[in-house]
């Protein structure tokens, strides 16, 4: 009866939470079959018989025995990765997280309605911002629509981390704070932070329990950035966010001591709803072209970004980002912005210098490649019935194949929200399959017809994959919760772990290419490779084109995000010019 009541009246977006499926623990045979089958592009046969051995021993021996032990501990969780997963991928992390985890992108609005123009910062920001308010309040009301796949509803727990939430740094391991609750939950603080020149600034966005209009927001964007013009600037404090994780934390202890009111600005932040980052920088951006952007979106200022907020808004002085509203034009008498000035010493101030020369010196030797494909998207690849995301995933192995002459270890995102608070699983590209179609492609004794039947044949697994990933079947989070469960006892970490081909297929955070589909929409961006010798590779896939944002270092010799990019490019040709091919052969047949 009462799930009749539900269906009949609107959803709201956080309503099926607890009736969503508990994440499985896939079967240990089935897990380690995986995982040989992944292992095998990377190893010649003596090697391979060598792991084939461990995995055995494995499988029969403590393996067996870690298994049944997360088999007792998902009976009393309703997922059993979700806390090891935090901690262990993000929150025990002790290098600089704004550089080596933050993902960054372009605003969707470069292309349709906003090009770069001198003069529209503020003006792009508060209409930008006003929107971004509108859909807190939908999120708080639980009015943003529920996401499915097919007829299954998703997870949609993370929404509520992406407004009023920070992560905040421990010694040994960091904290995350979120202030989040709906409407029916209580009061939820309504505060934006707004850094601007190394100062840092505060205004709510709901006065008199209605929130602020664009006109309203421009008013308060308008006099911080009057006033951080006409003033030296700020210290910059929101630079020590980019520190290692461990020095971040014993410096903002030590801030705290210096005065109590230090706290209460850091708390401040980390309850506000976002972060507004005024970037006095002026990026070139053009539709096909969104290098300049990303690189400072990702790489750019420090004293305008808190590293440590879910999500900060960054408007560039000609305006590159942000989208249209027909709010009202009112301006009421608000309070003005309130400035959060730190009580610093020397030791502070030394430390935003350090910090900052540090972060500079690193995010020089990032090389970003970030243009859009746009001979042809989705439509034309799904009309020659090919899945587009495995489409770029194997014209990927291919361009890196060419490239580097070898297959390329690859992680691919899958996600698992059909599952209580399921969030991702890892998908292994470079199967056998690919890496043979690879070989085909550049052997010039193939037929066409012989690569289309190798290229059949690695889209078919390569989609399997997606599937079982997605279904709760992948291997690589059952691994690493083998792994957990024997540190936690306190035993020996089991030889698979240990084993050359462990690394060599890319486990342990080891994938030379650390890739991602940000979706089928306009909105994209990009992280840094997960290894140096490798690549960050992420892409949206359009109607019409497939926009690619591609990361790599300089100081590695071996590596070029500009020469992957249009190898990539090339390769999408390839691709679809061999099944155009045969296509109309068999037309013509």
């Amino acid at each position: 009866m009462e799930k009749q009541v539900l269906e009949s009246s609107e959803e709201r977006t956080f309503q099926y939470q607890d009736s969503l499926p508990p994440l499985p623990v896939p079967p240990l045979d089935e897990s380690l079959s995986k995982y040989l089958d992944s292992v095998k592009p990377f190893l010649n046969q003596e090697e391979y018989q060598r792991t084939e051995d461990i995995v055995k021993k494995f499988e029969n021996g403590i393996g067996k025995e870690l298994h049944q032990k997360l088999l007792e501990r998902a009976k009393t969780r309703r997922n059993w990765l979700e806390d090891w997963w935090l901690n262990v991928a993000y929150l025990d992390l002790r290098i600089s997280t704004q550089i080596n985890c933050n993902m960054g992108g372009p605003g969707p609005y470069i292309e349709h309605c906003w090009p770069p123009k001198e003069g529209t910062q503020i003006e792009r920001a508060c209409v930008n911002i006003w929107h971004t308010l509108k859909y807190w309040e939908l999120l708080r009301a639980e009015k943003v629509p529920i996401e499915r796949s097919g007829n299954a509803v998703l997870d949609m727990s993370q929404f509520r981390m992406l407004f009023n939430t920070c992560k905040v740094p421990g010694i040994t391991r960091d904290s995350l704070c979120n202030y989040f609750k709906t409407v029916t939950e209580g009061e939820c603080p309504s505060h934006l932070v707004v850094l601007c020149r190394g100062r840092v600034f505060a205004f709510d966005a709901i006065h008199e329990g209605n929130m602020l209009t664009a006109p309203e927001i421009s008013r308060q964007l308008t006099y911080i950035q009057k006033r951080c013009h006409s003033e030296p600037d700020g210290p910059g404090l929101s630079a020590l966010t980019s520190n290692e994780r461990t020095k971040w934390a014993e410096i903002r202890d030590y801030l705290i001591s210096l005065d109590p009111k230090n706290l209460a600005h850091l708390e401040k932040i980390q309850q506000s709803l976002f972060v507004v980052s005024l970037d006095d920088s002026s990026p070139h951006a053009t539709p096909e072209d969104y290098t300049e952007i990303m690189r400072l979106g990702l790489a750019g200022d420090p004293t305008v970004r808190w590293g440590d907020k879910s999500y900060n808004s960054i408007f560039f002085s000609n305006g590159t980002s942000s989208a249209f509203c027909d709010g009202s034009d009112k301006v009421r008498d608000i309070p003005w912005p309130e400035e959060l000035i730190f009580t610093l010493d020397q030791k502070i101030i030394n430390e935003i210098e350090r910090t900052k020369e540090t972060y500079y010196e690193k995010v020089s030797d990032l090389q970003l490649a970030c243009y859009a494909f746009t001979s042809f998207g989705k439509a034309l690849i799904k009309k020659r019935k090919l899945h587009p995301d495995t489409f770029v995933q194997l014209a990927l192995q291919l361009a890196y194949y060419k490239c580097h002459g070898r297959p390329g270890c690859c992680y691919e995102t899958a996600m698992t929200r059909r599952f209580y608070h399921g969030r991702t699983e890892t998908i292994r590209p470079c199967t056998m399959e690919a890496v043979d179609w690879c070989k085909s492609m550049l052997d010039h004794s193939a037929t066409n017809y012989e690569r289309l039947q190798l290229m059949h044949a690695a889209f078919a697994k390569h989609n399997r994959m997606r599937k079982d990933c997605e279904n709760g079947r992948g291997f690589d989070r059952h691994l690493l919760g083998l792994l957990l469960i024997a540190q936690e006892q306190g035993l020996p970490v089991p030889e698979l772990f240990v084993d050359p081909a462990f690394t060599a297929s890319g486990g342990g955070g080891n994938f030379v290419l650390s890739t991602s589909l940000t979706g089928y929409t306009r909105f994209s961006g990009c992280a840094l490779p997960m290894v140096h010798h490798g690549y960050g590779f992420f892409y949206a896939i359009r109607d019409d084109r497939i926009v690619v944002l591609c990361s790599s270092w300089k100081s590695c010799p071996e590596t070029s995000a500009e020469v992957l990019c249009r190898t990539l490019f090339q390769c999408f040709q390839d691709v679809l010019q061999l099944t155009g091919e045969v296509f109309y052969h068999y037309l013509l047949v």
